[in-house]
């Protein structure tokens, strides 16, 4: 749920709780929120590779498909950063860290292989990893991360990008682990919309 107002949110979440009590259980929530227009909080440009604005559709939903056409299927990781340890490093450091200038957001031409950028640049797989990311922000008092979401047609592209990053496909680690990781997450179904209620009719309801 999106929205400026932290008493509306709340007034739609207990709302939301009500209509689908006995159906569902909330196990998890997480309040996030922009910050610095758009940025992580190491302060880099989050989502810079997404699909425009007429791809993302493509890209993010099911085109066909009885039941299917229409939804969508969404990776959730939940972040935890070590800002701290990730402050210790230069500026030119972070970078690399990253593959883009934290000034210019610009992709860095000799970063190393272990940079975020190459480990996950989704034009390089095949088949091509794209995705729609939309990560939030997150704190509390003791901790801070990155609630990552992607939306996609299936989970394969999710699931390419995260082998490389763990060093599956050859053995480079994404340098993103050496102040990050994730500590929850799931995969979930978005059905989709026929007359402006859910269809649920791919899974039998």
């Amino acid at each position: 749920m999106r929205g400026q107002d932290p008493g509306a949110l709340f007034d739609l979440t207990e709302w939301l709780k009500s209509v689908t009590d006995g159906s569902f259980i909330l196990d998890d929530a997480v309040d996030t929120f922009t910050y610095a227009g758009g940025r992580d909080l190491t302060g880099y440009v989050d989502g810079t590779a997404n699909p425009g604005p007429e791809e993302s559709p493509e890209t993010a939903l099911v085109g066909t498909g009885e039941g299917l056409a229409g939804s969508s299927f969404v990776a959730v990781q939940r972040w935890v950063h070590d800002l701290a340890h990730f402050r210790t490093h230069s500026t030119a450091q972070r970078d690399a860290i990253i593959g883009r200038s934290l000034e210019t957001n610009e992709e860095l031409e000799d970063a190393p292989n272990s940079a975020h950028v190459k480990r996950t640049a989704q034009e390089e797989f095949e088949p091509t990893a794209f995705m729609v990311r939309r990560s939030m922000p997150w704190s509390t008092t003791d901790q801070q991360g990155l609630e990552f979401i992607a939306y996609g047609k299936c989970l394969n592209a999710f699931e390419q990008v995260l082998r490389r990053m763990v060093g599956l496909d050859d053995g480079i680690v994404d340098a993103l682990f050496t102040f990050s990781r994730p500590v929850t997450g799931g995969y979930y179904w978005c059905p989709p919309l026929r007359s402006n209620r859910l269809d649920l009719a791919f899974i039998g309801l």
